[in-house]
């Protein structure tokens, strides 16, 4: 593995559109949706952008953390209705079946990338933008944003597997009266109930976001990506799986150059350097 690039370079990367915006800064991935005059909605463009740049942003070794965020005042308000309205019903639903197959490994890419993901909240996440957000690692929200299942509103069910991530959040109680009743969660609120982790005012929003993703992409990488699917783990399997799995990435850890940088840099009284081997 290279040693990872200097913290002073910004660098871009190309999404394939101007509706998605991703750039490199302090190993940090800002990924921005960039449709603000509709809210952020998910067109097909921005979709397959999204699934490019989660693919470049998981294999890319100048990536320590990613912040995925949107342009306006709206994080993303779901799937693109004046779009599915004018296209009408689709052609079958085995067609729709697999379309939603393809949009579905979207979320689940999201929680499974081997990097820490944050989300920061400027506004709204509704619908699809609702599951987007519960799909990341930690939510940072703007005291304006909300949270808004929406579907009920359509005659729909929900999708980008948000009825599962909100019951691992709050518990089925909570999670069924949010999604029955299509409650407008506010950011304080969502605070309350452990959806996001703080709420900042909206002027200072990006700012503590890049902060907390500078600061975590600074870390050790491999720990990060043991971390990680350790914490995804526990919410699928036993403990004593939960052990095993852990001490075999313990020991895997413990014979990284990253980890014995770390010991010498606790002696010498200095932060560690970290290069992801």
């Amino acid at each position: 593995m290279a040693p990872m690039e200097a913290a002073s370079e910004v660098r871009s990367i190309d999404t394939g559109t101007e509706e998605l915006l991703c750039r490199v800064e302090e190993r940090v991935a800002v990924v921005t949706l960039n449709r603000p005059e509709s809210r952020n909605a998910l067109s097909v463009p921005l979709k397959e952008a999204l699934h490019r740049v989660f693919d470049v942003l998981e294999v890319d070794e100048g990536v320590g953390c990613v912040l995925l965020t949107g342009a306006g005042k709206a994080f993303c308000s779901g799937g693109d209705t004046k779009v599915m309205a004018s296209a009408g019903r689709p052609p079958s639903m085995e067609d729709r079946q697999r379309l939603l197959r393809w949009e579905h490994r979207l979320p689940a890419k999201i929680r499974a990338l081997p990097k820490p993901v944050i989300v920061a909240l400027p506004g709204a996440a509704a619908g699809a933008g609702f599951s987007l957000a519960l799909s990341a690692d930690i939510r940072i929200a703007a005291e304006s944003a909300f949270l808004l299942t929406s579907f009920s509103r359509l005659g729909l069910s929900g999708d980008y597997g948000g009825t599962w991530l909100l019951t691992q959040l709050v518990g089925t109680a909570r999670a069924r009266e949010i999604y029955f009743t299509n409650k407008r969660v506010s950011a304080r609120e969502c605070e309350q109930l452990g959806l996001v982790n703080r709420v900042v005012a909206d002027d200072v929003l990006q700012a503590e976001a890049f902060e907390l993703a500078r600061t975590i992409a600074a870390g050790p990488p491999v720990a990060h990506r043991f971390m990680k699917a350790n914490l995804n783990r526990a919410q699928e399997a036993d403990l004593r799986t939960c052990l095993d799995y852990e001490a075999d990435r313990m020991v895997r850890g413990a014979m990284t150059e990253d980890y014995q940088e770390a010991v010498s840099a606790f002696a010498e009284k200095r932060p560690p350097v970290f290069r992801g081997r």
